[in-house]
């Protein structure tokens, strides 16, 4: 299994690759936070309008659904961050 460390390691020696992989996580992190706010805001004015009723209509589902996608955006954010860092290293030594 390949660890953090050796993830890292990997990175600094593949920097082609490195940076392709920041390439994807960037473009990840722009498709997941596409409209993320106003998807939010809305389920919430939902959630408050309707209170259990809108629970019962899927705006809990949805709601997590949303988590779910912001979860998956921090994560595509740090493997940017980690391949920025990598790349920004290697370049300056």
């Amino acid at each position: 299994m390949l660890t953090i460390s050796g993830f890292i390691g990997w990175l600094r020696r593949h920097r082609i690759a490195c940076f392709g992989v920041m390439v994807l996580s960037f473009i990840s992190f722009g498709l997941l936070t596409l409209d993320l706010v106003r998807l939010v805001s809305a389920n919430a004015a939902l959630l408050s309008d309707d209170g259990w009723q809108g629970l019962q209509d899927g705006g809990l589902r949805q709601l997590l659904e949303l988590l779910a996608s912001t979860f998956a955006a921090m994560a595509a954010w740090l493997l940017f961050k980690v391949c920025e860092t990598v790349l920004v290293q290697s370049w300056t030594r």
